[in-house]
């Protein structure tokens, strides 16, 4: 799908002739002078400062670009990462208190990630942050943090993971009223879309336009999309994004999610990363592929110099395989997203693996050995990136530093089988709390205001009486 022939120019023309290479792309920038003239050439006139909360919703603060580059504290309140999707807060107990003073936390910009804000009309750019104390030591409950812990676990033995998400979407019609159901979108041909279009060229054109401004909106923010194609479900699409470092990965994701929204809404269109956003339609994923390197000698340490497999590879799909169960509440975050963890949904819902193995948890694609890896297919499109790749991770490491062994791959359909996952938030979240493998890795702190997070939306969700209830036991109970 080739890009759009559209770009976005600086408001303030300037001569290119010796534009610096960090002037186009701020990757590896190296100090405050190059953002500033990176700024005054694009003309920018505010930053957006974000950060990731619980649910991956972008948090923070807008401000003149030039109080931006003078050294300005930002700061949020410690409770903007202690709330629940619909805006509430969690009760003290289980291990979860909100501090006593509420103190506080500082944005700290990365300022490799700052990037233009393409779908805004005043010059704008974005940059993420992370969150610190006041005395400098980082928060151990943000998601960006709880990611970071993880890969400086792996770094302590030498090692260096590789990921590449794979994001699956909905494109559905404008939906004001939540009491009704999502249906597809009409596409160029005037039609509503249908199912059944997996891989479909002519299903992708439907959304010419769209996915146009897609490619652009990623372009102008230095995001790579590997492959754009055409899911089975009515206007279901995903995109896979080459495989890199976990943290810039995360972070693409997280851009990205925010990307497809408002590219959508310039078409009057909704995209939704709902686990199940329709009934009797697919649900939606996004599989993390992950190997991992000897940092070294930079090669892959699930292949052997005589291309097998590794033990370290065998331990890290056991690991995946004894704790991602466990770490399910990361991975399916909401009441929604157990609704595509059904035989029905043709979603994995066991644990085994295989080799290019579909209908199992833990697939191993075809590959050289030098590109051998793990997917994790069980995450919903709906979990936060960020904690998604920690939990993941985590779990691989757990079995590799454990000696965890796998049961034998599984050759056949596997999941037509009994449901080896928990079947709904809660019983996640119990399990969750019991692992203190899992808790020790990610962080106590994280694990207690994750689980108390998640027990109060349960609650919210209770609250609510579905179609369901009022289809069955209105007049017949």
């Amino acid at each position: 799908m080739p890009a759009s022939k559209k770009e976005i120019r600086p408001s303030k023309v300037r001569a290119r002739a010796r534009v610096p290479a960090f002037v186009k792309n701020l990757r590896g920038v190296k100090n405050w002078k190059e953002v500033s003239d990176w700024l005054e050439w694009r003309g920018i006139e505010d930053i957006e400062c974000i950060t990731p909360d619980q649910a991956g919703v972008a948090r923070g603060k807008m401000m003149p670009s030039n109080k931006f580059t003078s050294n300005t504290s930002l700061a949020l309140p410690s409770a903007v990462f202690m709330m629940t999707i619909s805006g509430g807060y969690p009760e003290d107990g289980n291990g979860f208190a909100y501090p006593e003073d509420d103190g506080d936390l500082k944005l700290m910009p990365d300022l490799s990630t700052l990037t233009a804000v393409p779908w805004e009309e005043d010059p704008t750019a974005q940059v993420i942050c992370d969150l610190v104390h006041q005395d400098g030591r980082a928060v151990e409950f943000t998601p960006r943090n709880v990611l970071k812990r993880v890969i400086a676990a792996y770094e302590r033995q030498g090692l260096k993971p590789v990921v590449a998400p794979e994001i699956e979407f909905y494109l559905v019609r404008k939906n004001p009223d939540p009491d009704y159901p999502l249906t597809p979108p009409v596409g160029r041909s005037g039609r509503p879309i249908g199912g059944g279009a997996g891989y479909s060229i002519a299903g992708v054109n439907e959304f010419d336009e769209l996915i146009d401004d897609i490619y652009h909106f990623s372009e102008s923010q230095g995001l790579e999309i590997d492959t754009l194609i055409h899911e089975e479900g009515a206007g279901q699409l995903e995109i896979n994004l080459r495989h890199g470092d976990p943290i810039e990965l995360a972070d693409q994701v997280f851009l990205f999610k925010r990307t497809i929204r408002e590219a959508a809404l310039k078409h009057d269109t909704y995209a939704t990363f709902m686990a199940k956003p329709i009934q009797g339609q697919p649900g939606s994923a996004m599989h993390i592929h992950q190997s991992i390197l000897n940092k070294k000698t930079g090669r892959n340490i699930f292949a052997a110099e005589d291309g097998t497999e590794t033990e370290a590879f065998f331990n890290f799909i056991g690991g995946m395989q004894s704790h991602v169960p466990n770490a399910l509440v990361m991975f399916a975050p909401y009441v929604n997203s157990y609704r595509r963890l059904t035989q029905a949904a043709s979603a994995p819902v066991n644990t085994k693996w295989g080799y290019d193995n579909r209908t199992v948890a833990f697939r191993v694609p075809r590959s050289d050995p030098a590109g051998r890896r793990v997917e994790n297919r069980i995450p919903s499109s709906d979990a936060n990136p960020y904690l998604a790749l920690a939990a993941s991770l985590a779990c691989g490491l757990i079995g590799m530093n454990k000696g965890l062994k796998p049961d034998a791959a599984i050759l056949t359909t596997a999941n037509e089988d009994e449901i080896d996952l928990p079947r709904n938030l809660l019983e996640a979240v119990d399990l969750f709390e019991a692992d203190e493998d899992l808790k020790d890795l990610l962080g106590h702190s994280f694990a207690a205001t994750y689980a108390a997070i998640k027990r109060a939306e349960f609650e919210t969700f209770m609250e609510v009486i579905s179609p369901w209830e009022r289809e069955f036991l209105l007049l017949n109970v």
